[in-house]
């Protein structure tokens, strides 16, 4: 091999681009400041790219960062899945080898996906998971990795040559510059942009950055007269003549790499009679080389971005010292250059090996090909092993050998696969497609399946023994398109796939199919995928149990909970799971049981649902199902959420964003957050609900998740009054839901909160015609948990707005047909019971025949709910009635409704709920009462009784003085989380404060506590 050479060509002075350098310089100092940056640097082929990129390298090297390159990789037409990032990856190891084990610690096995080294080596078929997450798992793994290593030093990852990326390398990329949160880690990725045709791949990913706030896109405009002057004296080390800069200039109208083809095709002479060409211009000085020399430069041309020597040596079947002695010419006219891991050669600039590759004769570009797929045949050690059956596969195909090309391509569709590239494996599967027909027929039928397409394989055929179909590989195709994100081409898979057998036979095949196709159908928003679901189970109906009978039924039960639960949806879940245990479907089992489970709480049978629902968490994270574990930490709290257990939903998901986080599964971890902030918001923890809500949006890439995200935000919004902004994620909402898939987990609290804004809008009759649109359609069995509050939302409106003229009219029969949506609904959890009080208080006030009895009734139900927003709302109705008894209110009564209010404002003022807080202070002005207690006169014998304090609420406001929170009180005093939660918010009204933190600073100024006395026993 030959040692270093000096580069003649290139200029030793780095000229201009100051503002630029400026730009990724001050990137770098914010990211050494803790803050990730993400940065596109984009320019024509030959402009500076790869200088400027070296140069800013040099000085982060310097100021301490370790710097990691990465270029995509190019054989012939295609390009190595995550190439730049394994090759980045590969040395950030080299030079971080501890800091990379430990930030890849227990993950080793999905991390070898990208980086081989750091795990076991991933088996070649048919295991492994593969779902519909595998591909987000794997960036969110790959985003915390660099996170992690980036954690205590500034870390830089350049990847070049965008352009030529593969789809997998493309889609990570975006994934990284959604999603870096922390880390001193800079992202810097170049492409050029003069071969973005309007049709090339990474235009859209281009317009998709452009909307981030987060990525910075820099364009490195062409060299200016004075710049090419300078970069002409760099190369000459000489002052050029002016006539020469201006000819130079003018010919390469300010691009860099042309100037110095220019500059030295002049010092050597062979600049006369040059043509403007470009390709000309490039060729020239090749053209001038020996002969053997030109032929190593068209060998090396069309073996890929760099080519191993050893390759290089088997391919030409030169003898070694012809070989070297041609590349050393090669290398001495600045044509080729020694690789930087210093195995192989690459042409200094790759437009310099397109021209050479554009030269080839079509029967010399296939040739060229079959000796590199030969030669590697031969002997596989003459590339990496991880780019070795890629690179087969490309040489075979473009050697147009259809024997040799089908099964290389259909092996290369496997590494694909299991390294959960599958764009780049449905464009060889498509590729697989194209030779189907010219490769003899003997190839075709020793071919076997060649990978995992979920149920598929088993129906009725052995995969052993069975040849290859060219279903198969349309099966294939249109799983790899599915977990891709290639919907659209996966689609027209499905569809060509299920012409093909309508005069089959096959109705597995054909069931499974439809399957495929209602999963894509959603996923592009053209309808809810029911059709072709019945379609599918029509197909099944009758058959004997087999893994695809099992998947239709689980599916159909799953969509049916969604859309219309009820006793069909029960039977269907019932079903998967008997089919599943016959022919030993675990995962499918487990997902039906989760279904079934799930239809089972909301049936009204809470507590054995909830029971099945926790066994298959316990059972699918024993036995290593984390698809169905991560479903299970999603519905499970959503469940304990719907009967009013908020607090132990959030232990559940507090464990469920661990795991989530620690398999990368991202939309499970979105509507993981999104679920959280719905149980916080519950709780009264406002703050934290909203970071939770902007977590979900953070770490959610699917639309549906992002849709929670905006119901969170926007009920939230309402509660605090903020009509615009509830709006405003309102409209977010239904754009990320669609309306082609109108599921009621979502329909419902979408129309909720239309109500709700509209009513606090004084749009009457539009939240009339919102609730009326809704009771038509009825309310599906078992969505009691999103009827009772659009209920109670719609009652309260008509309640507020009694007494209106806009009003009167239709009142009546709105009034009754809430109650009749009302009657069928579940009452047997207490939440669901709470409802039901408050709803008929709400439409007894409605009709102004509500008594303080019926809001004692709603309050009772509320109490132990441990939900401070829903508590203090219905306080202050009590106090209303209280304050409106016929001739006017005792001083029982008035003392009461102080009392009530006091509670009701301190809540609301702590949450930040304007409206309530408002409507409180409205009721007291108008009543003369004060909501702030007046501290009387302390008895220096007992301050505590002076303060109107109970024993117990002695011993709680103690504890709170130490900080407790009301689980660490009530566990202290052997009473409830709730009863502790009742005894604090009393306390605050009594002591006229609005939180925790005030009561103890009251205690701690009045003395109320002697050191001594803060660690006495409580009051028996």
């Amino acid at each position: 091999m030959l040692g270093p050479v000096e580069t003649r060509s290139v200029s030793p002075v780095f000229v201009g681009r100051a503002e630029e350098l400026n730009s990724l310089n001050e990137a770098l100092a914010r990211a050494a400041a803790g803050e990730p940056q993400a940065l596109l640097l984009g320019g024509e082929a030959g402009v500076g790219k790869t200088r400027l990129v070296e140069e800013f390298a040099t000085g982060a090297c310097r100021q301490g960062a370790v710097v990691a390159l990465g270029g995509c990789v190019e054989i012939g037409a295609d390009g190595l899945p995550f190439a730049p990032f394994s090759t980045a990856l590969r040395a950030l190891r080299r030079a971080l080898p501890d800091e990379l084990a430990a930030a890849a610690a227990g993950q080793e096995e999905e991390l070898a996906r990208l980086l081989p080294e750091v795990g076991e080596a991933i088996p070649a078929r048919g295991t492994g998971r593969h779902d519909e997450e595998s591909l987000a798992r794997l960036f969110e793994l790959t985003a915390r990795l660099l996170e992690r290593v980036a954690a205590e030093r500034t870390v830089v990852v350049a990847l070049e040559d965008l352009h030529w990326a593969d789809a997998s390398t493309r889609h990570l990329l975006a994934y990284l510059f959604r999603t870096l949160r922390t880390g001193r880690l800079v992202v810097l990725a170049t492409y050029r942009s003069d071969d973005i045709h309007r049709r090339h791949p990474l235009r859209p990913l281009l317009a998709e950055l452009d909307r981030l706030r987060t990525v910075r896109r820099i364009e490195l405009a062409r060299f200016n007269r004075d710049e090419v002057s300078r970069q002409i004296a760099g190369i000459l080390a000489t002052e050029p003549n002016p006539a020469q800069v201006d000819d130079i200039f003018e010919r390469s109208d300010g691009n860099a790499f042309f100037v110095e083809e220019l500059a030295v095709c002049a010092t050597e002479g062979c600049g006369t009679g040059l043509t403007d060409s470009l390709r000309d211009l490039l060729l020239v000085r090749v053209e001038g080389l020996p002969e053997s020399t030109q032929r190593i430069a068209r060998v090396a041309a069309e073996g890929g971005s760099t080519v191993e020597y050893r390759l290089l040596a088997a391919v030409t079947r030169l003898a070694e010292d012809d070989l070297i002695e041609a590349l050393r010419v090669a290398v001495n006219a600045n044509i080729l250059i020694p690789a930087p891991d210093g195995d192989g050669y690459r042409f200094r600039h790759s437009l310099v090996r397109e021209a050479v590759a554009d030269d080839l004769l079509p029967g010399e570009r296939s040739r060229l090909n079959r000796r590199y797929a030969e030669a590697l045949e031969a002997d596989p050690t003459l590339v990496p092993a991880d780019e070795r059956v890629m690179r087969l596969a490309s040489y075979w195909y473009r050697a147009h050998d259809a024997a040799k090309a089908l099964p290389a391509v259909l092996d290369a569709s496997v590494t694909a696969r299991r390294r959960h590239a599958y764009s780049e494996q449905l464009r060889l599967l498509e590729r697989a497609m194209e030779l189907w027909d010219t490769a003899p027929e003997e190839v075709r039928a020793a071919l076997r399946p060649v990978d995992y397409t979920e149920v598929y394989p088993p129906c009725g055929c052995v995969p052993a023994t069975t040849p290859l179909r060219y279903l198969d590989l349309m099966a294939e195709a249109a799983v790899a398109g599915r977990l891709g994100g290639e919907r659209e081409r996966a689609l027209k898979i499905t569809k060509r796939a299920l012409h093909l057998l309508e005069d089959d036979g096959d109705p597995l095949r054909a069931a499974w199919f439809w399957v495929q196709r209602s999963h894509l159908v959603q996923g592009l928003a053209r309808g809810d995928g029911w059709a072709e679901l019945a379609t599918a189970e029509d197909l099944v109906r009758g058959l004997p149990p087999s893994e695809v009978h099992a998947e239709v039924l689980s599916t159909v039960a799953n969509w049916s909970h969604v859309h219309v639960p009820g006793p069909e949806a029960f039977s269907a879940a019932e079903r998967a799971v008997d089919y599943a245990r016959m022919v030993g479907a675990r995962e499918i089992e487990m997902n039906a049981r989760l279904t079934l489970a799930g239809l089972v709480v909301e049936s009204g049978s809470v507590e054995s649902g909830l029971d099945e629902m926790f066994d298959v968490l316990r059972r699918t994270l024993d036995d290593g199902i984390p698809s169905v574990a991560s479903r299970a930490y999603v519905n499970l709290p959503s469940s304990l959420e719907s009967i009013g257990r908020s607090r132990e939903a959030v232990e559940v998901l507090q464990e469920g964003l661990t795991h989530a986080r620690r398999h990368g599964l991202s939309d499970k971890e979105a509507w993981m957050w999104g679920n959280l902030a719905e149980s916080l918001y519950s709780l009264g923890h406002w703050d934290r609900a909203a970071e939770a809500a902007s977590q979900a949006e953070r770490v959610g890439q699917s639309a549906k998740p992002r849709g929670f995200h905006a119901v969170n935000r926007a009920a939230l919004s309402l509660a605090r009054g903020e009509l615009t902004e509830a709006a405003r994620q309102l409209a977010s909402a239904r754009r990320y839901f669609g309306s082609h898939d109108q599921a009621p987990q979502h329909e419902l609290p979408l129309a909720d909160i239309t109500i709700g804004i509209a009513a606090g809008e004084g749009r009457l009759l539009d939240a009339r015609a919102e609730l009326e649109r809704v009771l038509d359609s009825g309310f599906p069995p078992g969505t009691q948990r999103y009827a009772w509050p659009l209920l109670l939302t719609a009652a309260t409106m008509e309640a507020d707005s009694l007494g209106l003229p806009v009003a009167e009219q239709g009142r009546t029969k709105i009034l009754d047909r809430i109650r009749e949506a009302a009657r069928p609904l579940a009452t047997n959890a207490p939440v669901w019971l709470a409802h039901e009080r408050w709803l008929r208080a709400e439409l007894l006030r409605a009709e102004s025949a509500d008594t303080p009895d019926h809001w004692c009734e709603a309050i009772t139900a509320v109490e132990p709910l441990e939900r401070p927003y829903d508590l203090a709302r219905v306080r202050h109705r009590l106090a209303q009635a209280l304050l409106s008894a016929p001739g006017g209110p005792e001083q029982p009564e008035r003392d009461r409704a102080t009392e009530l209010l006091r509670l009701a404002h301190a809540a609301a003022e702590h949450l930040g709920a304007r409206p309530l807080a408002d409507a409180v202070t409205l009721l007291a002005q108008r009543a003369r009462l004060a909501l702030t207690a007046m501290v009387p006169a302390l008895d220096r014998s007992d301050p505590l009784r002076s303060l109107g304090l109970t024993g117990r609420e002695r011993d709680v406001l103690r504890l709170v003085t130490l900080g407790r929170t009301n689980r660490q009180i009530a566990e202290e005093l052997f009473i409830s989380p709730k009863t502790a939660s009742v005894h604090v918010s009393n306390i605050l009204a009594k002591l006229g404060v609005s939180g925790r933190g005030e009561a103890a600073a009251v205690a701690h100024r009045l003395g109320l506590f002697p050191a001594e006395a803060l660690h006495a026993p409580v009051t028996q």
